[in-house]
């Protein structure tokens, strides 16, 4: 016995409950600098033993005179507390919950695994659980307990390789981390709780217990309707932000859950947005990864605010008629040394061998899917935003890196997978399940690839094959129309291809076009300043790009900054350059990104069939000479079409002849060069009406006056 007591002294035994709590009428008791411990009956509060010192370290020991439910008395320098013992509360974790972890099949970790306050035998306190299956000793350390390993090692549940304690009296929002000895004996760095809903703000690192108390959800009516409104058939415009730098106040600060939905919120909603996507927001702890290398799956990150707090934004974005859309980060995870690498010691999380288990390029560690209880810890994390914070969707980052065992590799630094190819298997099958169970447990939800490269089929269902996922950045589209716009006009009839050749494709997946904080850093510049000209241009050539975007096939996405003509890249220490509204010329911008919002959103013919090619035909797809397109998009029967004309040069063009598929008058609804966008007010007065002068296969034609470096948006009137 006095080696067990040696090591429980020293932190290395790896069953306390064998040693500690009741034991056939007699109760032991670990407590380092107590000078003594009495057990008294919970109720009533009588003394029913008293404990001696039988190590030097702090074990106590002694008989009680009856065995009932009991509580500690211990005696510190200084003060006397009184709490239940830890050990004497009997397994914690039910066998289904072990059983469905190891499967990689309980969805709700969240609920069962980390830090859950709650009552056992109706005492208040914390429930921890941790999966360490290859640690010695697992130990909770805090504030309460002094950072002390030794004084709340937990009990192994070694079924399932999950450590598991609960410690009475302790509240919600005690800091916490686990103290783990590996299976080589040796101690390693305090470590933060995977599944912890909370966290401290940054830099510190703790696990934060979270209150439980259920958030009052008021969004009844747009979660039954979301599922419209997230359809291939509906307007989907997206804002993407970086929740740390939209706003910041007169103090360079970044603004909470609570002042960003004060003002993103009606900023969305009047500029005429169907969605906000945030940068991830998971806690992650380098500031400068923009939430792209995240450590706490399920916690909203402490630098802007509370977990309710962000509950209370999706909630009011949802009162105003806004989705919300995530990022989602399974790819990869950071290697700090409190986080999920080398969790207990072992490649746990991750590979083990760097050639499947290590990004270079992001310097970063690769899940391995796998693990059972990686796949499930993932899929879990997925469930938890949707389900526990109402979230609309969950845009997926780096997934072609996820499919490929060689991304990024030079030939013979990957491992084929076992039929020798360079797919990676147990990726496609955790995406498929990820997304047929988002299916399955969260209706109306939608999931997003960013997927660069021409992977098949990664939005058609998984009961067909396909990766399942509702949407995929149309990333193509995205590199090739930036290829064709930032040269001088007078070069673009060389690269014509560029801005046809995506609707070679267009409905291969349901696409979403992003124009993406990606295409505003790194020395990349900002959307305006990519575009060739004197001042003037510039503003031109955005206003068209912006036109011929809203009115391509495909959902769209635009990242903050850009509906402002921000010129400098992309900082995410600062605020948006919100004073340039100050000037005629960015607010005709962000006035041309509000209206075209609008046409978007009221002409079915706009957005109704993005996903079939029915929805479009082209009528001037060969002008490469004067750099002209024009094509009409078509929504459902009773739908009046939409003819969209663009002019890439800065040469007006007046009666160029266009044929369209009715006659009578057309309204001239929107005109990227309208003088209250900045433009020369160029154009058609508004109305035009159609001659009988058959042109391009129809028997009616508009002569038009195309402005420079404009997009026409017309239709015809009465539909």
């Amino acid at each position: 016995m006095n080696q067990s007591y040696d090591a429980l002294a020293a932190g290395r035994h790896g069953d306390p409950f064998s040693l500690l709590g009741p034991h056939d009428g007699e109760v032991r008791s670990f407590q380092p600098g107590a000078r003594g411990v009495a057990v008294l009956a919970r109720d009533g509060g009588e003394e029913i033993g008293r404990l001696e010192k039988v190590h030097p370290a702090g074990l106590f020991s002694g008989r009680v005179s009856r065995q009932v439910p009991y509580r500690l008395r211990i005696e510190w320098p200084g003060l006397t507390q009184e709490t239940e013992d830890p050990y004497a509360f009997g397994l914690l974790l039910g066998s289904l919950d072990l059983h469905l972890f190891s499967e990689g099949r309980h969805f709700e970790l969240a609920k069962v695994f980390g830090a859950q306050a709650m009552e056992m035998e109706g005492v208040p306190g914390v429930r921890f659980a941790l999966w360490a299956p290859n640690a010695r000793r697992v130990s909770v350390v805090g504030d309460f307990n002094g950072w002390d390993g030794r004084r709340h090692p937990m009990r192994l549940r070694p079924e399932a390789g999950v450590w598991e304690l609960f410690i009475p009296r302790l509240q919600p929002g005690a800091v916490y981390k686990y103290e783990l000895v590996g299976p080589d004996g040796a101690l390693l760095p305090l470590k933060a709780d995977p599944i912890a809903q909370a966290t401290e703000l940054p830099p510190a690192t703790a696990s934060r217990v979270l209150d439980p108390a259920p958030f009052a959800w008021t969004d009844e009516g747009w979660m039954a309707r979301r599922g419209a409104a997230q359809a291939p058939g509906a307007p989907i415009s997206i804002y993407e932000v970086h929740a740390g730098s939209w706003w910041r106040d007169a103090e360079g600060e970044s603004l909470d859950w609570d002042r960003l939905a004060d003002r993103l919120i009606p900023y969305v909603q009047g500029m005429g947005f169907t969605h906000l996507e945030f940068l991830p927001i998971m806690e992650h702890p380098f500031g400068g990864s923009w939430g792209y290398q995240p450590l706490s799956m399920f916690a909203p990150s402490a630098r802007f605010g509370s977990p309710t707090g962000f509950a209370r934004f999706v909630d009011r974005a949802h009162a105003a008629g806004i989705g919300v859309i995530l990022d989602w980060v399974p790819a990869h995870f950071p290697t700090d040394a409190h986080g999920l690498y080398r969790f207990d010691g072992t490649a746990l999380y991750e590979h083990a061998d760097p050639r499947e288990g290590f990004h270079r390029d992001w310097n970063t560690a690769i899940y391995n899917f796998g693990r059972n209880e990686v796949r499930g810890f993932l899929l879990a994390s997925a469930l938890h935003w949707l389900e526990h914070y109402h979230v609309d969707g969950l845009r997926v980052d780096a997934v072609a890196s996820m499919l490929y065992r060689d991304y990024s590799r030079p030939a013979g630094e990957w491992i084929p997978n076992r039929f020798g190819g360079r797919e990676n298997l147990e990726a496609v099958a955790f995406l498929q399940e990820m997304n047929a169970v988002v299916a399955e447990r969260c209706p109306g939800a939608v999931t997003i690839a960013e997927e660069s490269t021409a992977w098949p089929g990664v939005t058609r269902p998984t009961g067909e094959g396909g990766l399942g996922f509702d949407y995929k950045w149309n990333m193509g589209w995205m590199h090739d129309s930036l290829h064709y716009i930032e040269q001088n006009p007078v070069h673009r009839q060389y690269h014509h291809d560029s801005m046809t050749f995506g609707l070679v494709y267009a409905w291969s997946e349901k696409f979403i076009l992003p124009l993406s904080h990606d295409e505003v850093v790194y020395g990349k510049g900002s959307l305006v300043g990519k575009m060739p000209g004197d001042t003037w241009q510039k503003l031109a050539n955005l206003r068209a790009y912006l036109g011929f975007m809203w009115t391509h096939p495909g959902k769209k996405l635009l990242f903050m900054g850009g509906e402002i003509a921000q010129p400098a890249e992309w900082n995410h220490d600062a605020s948006i350059a919100w004073p340039l509204l100050d000037d005629a010329g960015h607010r005709g911008i962000q006035r041309l990104v509000n209206d075209i919002n609008a046409a978007y959103r009221a002409v079915p013919a706009l957005h109704r069939r993005d996903a079939a090619p029915e929805g479009f035909r082209w009528v001037v797809g060969d002008d490469r000479a004067q750099s002209v397109f024009a094509f009409l998009r078509f929504g459902g029967a009773n739908d009046p079409p939409a003819l969209v004309v663009c002019n890439m040069t800065p040469v007006p063009r007046h009666g160029y002849r266009i044929g369209v598929p009715r006659g009578g008058t057309w309204h001239e609804m929107l005109n990227t060069d309208a003088a209250a966008y900045g433009g020369t007010n160029s154009g058609n007065g508004g109305w035009i009406t159609a001659e009988p002068t058959p042109s391009h296969g129809f028997g009616e034609s508009l002569s038009l006056v195309l402005p420079p470096l404009a997009v026409l948006i017309l239709v015809p009137q009465g539909g």
